[in-house]
């Protein structure tokens, strides 16, 4: 049975994205069948992310009217074979998708794929509904400033209450706290928030820290999904968030600032 998670926000620029095409291909390394879908109609950046855009043919949208079916859109990842991204559209109205055809389309996907991880627009428009809908898990995706904190606090309040699972009595989605752009820095400077005070303010289990790093900038850049840098803090951070999805017992990483050495305080750097 396919695992349905949403990457969702409040608020637009907070990694979303990035942290999709990041735990794609991390469950994919790790032998899972991943489809990543890009649910951001109009926009579409899922497939730069994924070095995959001058590939794209078909999208999304393609699929719902009928102009193309699911194997016509679907691009195969060139890097990990059981990884595979059906793009959005960039042209299409967001109203195209609805819930019957978008759960036609999971439901379809189901039968190939153990992991369909739905890449949501941020807020709590149309398409970010629609991407949430269906799912078993959330993601839900914050910066550790307060108002990144407080919208992503409504965005769990829709959660609890605009799924399929509210709307039929099921068991709740399963939810999860990944915070991304940390500076224990800037915490200790007053700038941040800290950890404990997200987790406090939105109460859900934390699933992973990703520090500030250029790097995330470089793999985008590039189309590599940073979780394949792995020199990177912040390639390391995500490959311990596949870990602690898949059930294993990760302790936290880059939390604190890092001391300078007495060497590195006279003469710098």
């Amino acid at each position: 049975m396919a695992r349905i998670i949403v990457v969702t926000s409040g608020k637009g620029g907070v990694g979303k994205t990035t942290s999709s095409a990041a735990i794609g291909i991390g469950l994919a390394l790790k032998g899972h069948k991943v489809v990543l879908i890009d649910f951001d109609i109009g926009l579409r950046n899922l497939d730069l992310i994924m070095g995959c855009e001058r590939r794209v043919v078909y999208d999304f949208v393609n699929v719902i009217n009928g102009e193309a079916t699911l194997n016509q859109a679907l691009i195969k990842d060139k890097r990990v074979s059981s990884l595979s991204i059906l793009p959005a559209s960039q042209t299409r109205d967001k109203d195209a998708l609805t819930k019957e055809n978008v759960g036609k389309i999971l439901e379809e996907l189901a039968k190939t794929f153990d992991y369909i991880i739905c890449d949501s627009p941020a807020g709590i428009e149309a398409g970010a509904m629609m991407a949430l809908y269906y799912a078993d898990e959330a993601i839900v995706t914050t910066n550790p400033e307060v108002s990144s904190v407080r919208d992503s606090d409504r965005i769990l309040g829709m959660l609890a209450s605009r799924s399929r699972r509210a709307e039929l009595g099921l068991e709740p989605i399963k939810e999860h706290l990944l915070l991304t752009r940390y500076s224990p820095k800037r915490v200790e400077e007053g700038e941040m928030l800290s950890v404990e005070d997200v987790v406090d303010i939105l109460s859900i289990p934390l699933l992973g820290v990703i520090p500030e790093s250029q790097a995330v900038l470089k793999a985008s850049n590039s189309g590599e999904p940073v979780i394949l840098d792995i020199e990177s803090d912040a390639g390391k951070a995500y490959q311990d968030v596949i870990e602690r999805l898949l059930g294993e017992t990760v302790e936290f990483r880059f939390l604190v600032a890092e001391k300078k050495g007495i060497f590195t305080r006279m003469f710098g750097g």
